[in-house]
């Protein structure tokens, strides 16, 4: 094969890679308009109930991202990632149907349980990143993948909206459709990028996920870049936790300029990951990239919670946005650091701190937001307390980052 033939072929296959995270994010946020009423109408309308039962399926899907996550990073450092890309997008394809057709709770509630099971193909997705892209260019291929989350971001509820207006079910049938498209289409585009030579053996009590998580106390910089990101995740939970909540109660703000100010964010997140990442790493390389995103993290985050109008709340969003500089450059520094038959097992471990911090983020955030918005507490000032609290872990993260990249030779700009 030709050296521009091989060029192309990798290039699908990084496009298709890029697809499927989309439909991922872009399936999900689908299903948010019409996951209300779905559970309300098996609940006989009561809202207390179907806030329990959130709870229940939020708790559930990401401890099963946690069990199986390490699984299947594992098993794609043994088989390769195609086949565990694959069998993820058609896992999740028939998962759709179940949930399109679940005639009952217990069984919407088994789809959930699958949904988080197969959604932890992002492991073996970025693994197959690190496999096919230079190092010195994997922040600004992690950066493309970000750009996923804003698109689906912006897409899915739109979507999950406009179709719930015809039937609660077709925005299951519509994501069905849409992953199981997709898989058959990367059954023809995607190549194996792990060689035979580079795989390692697979060990259910290494894919665990304490075991797994683990292995990131290997080294103490892959432990310190692995805690910056499990910051990141952490602090995301105040867009579903905090966000509508705040921006009601202190601006009087209903759906429709919710909706608007996170689109805005979707948007901006989008701008960056597409069009900032890569001149950034190459004008002040990884690591400052990294420590300018933090910064504007905390900076952003403290901005929406001291905003005492609007205006100023959708301006500090644009400085927040800048944050997504940081997380490409996370990735990507962390790869350099294991080999080539450990990336799977590392983007697993990264996955089951995503998870950890899904079960812990939303009780972190809510707490200060009820403390604050209670009326014995309404005059002191203080609704704006979980966004400050946000911007004081980005701080953190910044000096966790600082202290894990100052003296690896690996890391060196």
């Amino acid at each position: 094969m030709s050296q521009t033939a091989g060029q192309g072929r990798r290039n699908a296959a990084v496009a298709f890679i890029f697809v499927t995270v989309t439909l991922d994010i872009v399936a999900g946020g689908v299903i948010g308009p019409v996951w209300p009423n779905l559970v309300k109408g098996f609940l006989g309308g009561s809202t207390s109930r179907s806030a329990l039962v959130f709870d229940v399926f939020a708790t559930v899907f990401a401890a099963a991202q946690l069990l199986f996550a390490p699984i299947l990073g594992s098993l794609s450092d043994r088989l390769g990632r195609r086949p565990v890309i694959l069998i993820s997008c058609v896992g999740l394809g028939f998962d759709y149907v179940i949930m399109a057709t679940a005639p009952n709770l217990p069984l919407l509630f088994v789809g959930r349980t699958l949904a988080g099971i197969t959604s932890a193909s992002m492991t073996a997705a970025n693994a197959y990143i690190a496999d096919v892209t230079p190092p010195e260019k994997r922040a600004g291929a992690y950066g493309v993948l970000s750009a996923a989350f804003g698109i689906g971001f912006i897409v899915g509820p739109m979507l999950g909206g406009l179709l719930g207006q015809v039937s609660p079910r077709l925005p299951f049938w519509v994501a069905a459709g849409l992953t199981l498209a997709n898989a058959a289409y990367g059954y023809f585009v995607l190549p194996e990028s792990l060689a035979p030579e580079n795989r390692s053996p697979f060990s259910l009590r290494l894919a665990n996920p304490f075991a797994a998580i683990g292995f990131l106390g290997s080294q103490a910089q892959i432990l310190g870049l692995a805690m910056v990101g499990f910051m990141a995740r952490l602090v995301h939970a105040v867009f579903a936790v905090v966000w509508a909540l705040y921006v009601a109660d202190r601006y009087g703000w209903g759906p429709l300029m919710i909706g608007i100010s996170m689109f805005v964010v979707g948007v901006c997140s989008l701008v960056v990951s597409m069009g900032l990442v890569k001149p950034a790493v190459a004008w002040l390389g990884e690591r400052r990239t990294l420590m300018l995103g933090l910064f504007f993290g905390a900076a952003g985050f403290v901005g929406l919670g001291l905003a005492p109008k609007g205006w100023m709340f959708l301006a500090a969003i644009f400085v927040l946005c800048l944050w997504g500089l940081a997380n490409p450059c996370v990735q990507s520094l962390m790869t350099r650091l294991v080999p080539p038959n450990e990336q799977g097992r590392l983007q697993g471990a990264l996955t089951g701190l995503t998870s950890i911090a899904g079960l812990v983020g939303p009780s972190l955030f809510a707490a200060p937001l009820a403390y604050a918005a209670t009326p014995a507490h309404q005059g002191l000032g203080l609704i704006g307390l979980p966004f400050d609290l946000a911007g004081g872990l980005m701080l953190l993260a910044m000096l966790m980052a600082w202290q894990a990249t100052r003296t690896s030779a690996a890391l060196a700009e």
